[in-house]
């Protein structure tokens, strides 16, 4: 399959409420085939399947609870067994249609996860959702900030074998720990302008895929990202690897295709 996968994007975000259409063009255009659409609340899980039945094969939708909760920023807040339990009918209602089981994880900024009580819940409802995508035989798409290796550790502990670790933060030295549980790791363009770039320089092109993280983690600060961006992040690995850019648009979907096989049965080329 020719071109480029967006491993992990949020086309439900309000940022593209009123020009979705022209957004996922510009995408086609620039070469990607599909995006991997994930959620962070119960809230949004209607809006991502409704996208990925109006984009069908082009849009596939991952569902999932985040380890932050709260729409607004002065709401935000450590995930909790109650936010799963809202969740997990909606999960079960549309397994069927899933690429995978996300956005899922840790994050233990000191903002959410102050205390060993929200630590405590933020891994009892990433463990529950470890066991939910054993269940359905699905990957985790996984957030992991400031708990690289407790994300790593836990995964590992819990027999998660199909795992993407989106955006990481933590040190390569974590990561390649990853690297040997069979883990693959999805860059966003926002490494032009990242402390991660040595990730990249240390981790095996066979353990990376794409993503943009849209609208977050653009290649300028506070500016909506969108998913035709990927092509910064293939571009940006292209040069540190020392390889083209189409071996990095062939390695990076092979990879997503490896650790998302349902995405050879929906994706319509």
């Amino acid at each position: 399959m020719q071109g480029f996968i967006d491993c992990h994007c949020h086309l439900s975000a309000p940022e593209f409420q009123h020009d979705i259409e022209d957004v996922l063009q510009r995408a086609q255009k620039e070469g990607i085939f599909a995006l991997l659409a994930v959620a962070e609340h119960a809230g949004e899980f209607e809006r991502i399947i409704e996208l990925s039945k109006r984009f069908p094969g082009f849009v596939l939708p991952c569902l999932g609870v985040h380890p932050v909760q709260g729409v607004l920023p002065e709401d935000q807040r450590s995930a909790t067994l109650e936010d799963l339990d809202a969740a997990s009918p909606l999960i079960q209602k549309y397994a069927d249609h899933l690429v995978a089981i996300g956005e899922v994880g840790l994050d233990f900024t000191p903002r959410f996860a102050g205390t060993d009580s929200q630590k405590d819940a933020q891994r009892q409802v990433l463990i529950h959702q470890i066991e939910i995508a054993k269940c359905y035989d699905l990957p985790l798409n996984v957030h992991s900030r400031s708990a690289g290796r407790p994300t790593i550790n836990l995964l590992k502990e819990k027999g998660a074998e199909k795992v993407l670790l989106h955006a990481f933060d933590g040190k390569p030295s974590v990561a390649l720990e990853g690297v040997k549980a069979g883990y693959y790791f999805s860059i966003p363009p926002s490494i032009i302008r990242s402390e991660q770039q040595k990730l990249v320089k240390q981790l095996p092109l066979e353990s990376l895929c794409l993503e943009t993280d849209s609208p977050a983690l653009g290649p300028e600060k506070q500016v909506r990202n969108e998913p035709h961006n990927i092509t910064i992040s293939a571009k940006y690995i292209a040069d540190v690897k020392g390889v083209s850019l189409e071996k990095v648009m062939e390695m990076t979907t092979q990879n997503a295709l490896k650790l998302f096989p349902k995405i050879q049965k929906l994706v319509h080329l």
